[in-house]
């Protein structure tokens, strides 16, 4: 198999139907060319012709024989796993996770670390050391790794993959001031092509390209709130420039003048990833000894090491400061999602980015308050649930992200 251009945005039809053939037999092979044929309501001849050039490359081998009807037995196809690789890293609320996966996106080897503090130079390091943890483990495989996909916070540029960051000084945020050349610094060092895409967008792209039960066409991924991933119609939705999916606006000469009683702070005001709830932990905590020393004797820690799994273990042991605090951030997120739901009309809306370990009392306040606040016909058939893959939505995502590519380049 050759190589293969990453930055490529679009996609002619062959390449749609390479794509769309390959998912198939991603999904549900072993297969006939007439299932194939009959799914995608192309004739056998045609579906044959992709086929043969399938297999040539060595992408797909032909199985054992169906159980026949009668005349001949149908020869079953099946998609080939080992004919090539992606490296995938996903930057996540509370950790960093590398993958390296195969075509069918079964993951071979997985590495992580606890996330790094906000400074882009540290982030960008822990990446690479990722990456160089990925290939040590993976030599054996290194002649067929096709790629590296990163899923990673900030405005990402398409054109160069250089990244604007969410740079936080004192209490504001800045997007202009950090300039992240990340694509060209992850191909210097690796020579792999190197695809960068936004964290929500890949972990949104990574659910919609493994769920092998269901086929949502059109889908919201909520990373905690802060960003949102979108398939529409079945496509993976990015906008003119790549920027879509930022649930917020942002002016920092009047963040401190923005807010609302009904959802403080406002729903479309930009949050920090955990979505308030430490920093509002802390505030009652210090306003109070007595629920403190409650609150410490439960996580056996102390304020200042304070972080996000911490609430999350002391709501599942019932401790009323943290379940206050995440009752308060779970509406303020059903809110969110309700007003993206009125947008959007989507089949399922995906939370995660961390939030899926926060338990289901959260999840069923996220659902409840969407109900309330949401049009009743945007919700008759909706479906939010936390994301199945968990933490490794944006690095499977991203890997994913590069596999698609592979599958079209054919």
């Amino acid at each position: 198999m050759r190589a293969f251009d990453l930055q490529k945005e679009s996609f002619s039809e062959k390449e749609k139907r390479n794509i769309e053939i390959l998912g198939i037999l991603r999904k549900r092979g072993p297969v006939s060319r007439s299932d194939i044929s009959q799914e995608m309501g192309i004739n056998v001849v045609s579906i044959s012709n992709y086929i043969d050039d399938f297999i040539k490359y060595n992408l797909v081998y032909e199985k054992e024989l169906d159980i026949s009807e009668g005349g001949r037995r149908p020869v079953l196809l099946d998609l080939n796993p080992r004919a090539g690789y992606a490296i995938g890293v996903g930057l996540n609320l509370m950790n960093m996770v590398g993958l390296l996966v195969d075509l069918k996106g079964n993951i071979i080897t997985k590495t992580q670390i606890a996330r790094p503090q906000a400074s882009v130079k540290e982030v960008s390091e822990c990446l690479l050391e990722i990456v160089r943890e990925i290939l040590r483990r993976s030599k054996v495989y290194v002649e067929k790794i096709k790629g590296i996909g990163v899923g990673i916070a900030g405005l990402i540029n398409k054109e160069d993959g250089s990244i604007h960051w969410p740079q936080k000084m004192d209490h504001y945020y800045t997007y202009a001031s950090v300039d992240l050349p990340l694509r060209g610094l992850i191909e210097k060092e690796f020579n792999f092509p190197t695809l960068i895409e936004n964290d929500s967008t890949s972990a949104c792209f990574g659910e919609h390209w493994i769920d092998s039960q269901n086929n949502y066409k059109n889908v919201l991924y909520m990373f905690s709130g802060v960003g949102c991933g979108m398939i529409i119609n079945g496509e993976l939705y990015r906008g003119a420039q790549g920027y879509a999916g930022e649930t917020s606006v942002y002016n920092y000469k009047e963040q401190d003048l923005f807010n609302c009683d009904a959802a403080q702070p406002c729903f479309i005001k930009r949050w920090d990833l955990d979505l308030g709830i430490v920093q509002e932990v802390k505030k009652e905590l210090l306003s109070d000894k007595q629920k403190a020393k409650g609150f410490l004797d439960v996580i056996s820690g102390n304020i200042e090491d304070l972080d996000l799994r911490s609430v999350f273990n002391a709501a599942r042991l019932k401790n009323p400061v943290a379940l206050a605090a995440m009752e308060k951030a779970a509406k303020r997120l059903g809110i969110k999602i309700a007003y993206l739901v009125n947008l959007l009309n989507p089949q399922i809306v995906v939370i995660g980015g961390g939030f899926e370990e926060s338990g289901e009392e959260f999840l069923h306040t996220v659902k409840n308050t969407v109900g309330e606040w949401a049009f009743r016909e945007s919700t008759s058939n909706l479906k939010i649930t936390y994301s199945q893959l968990r933490e490794n939505a944006v690095a499977l995502g991203a890997a994913s992200l590069v596999l698609e590519k592979v599958f079209a380049q054919l």
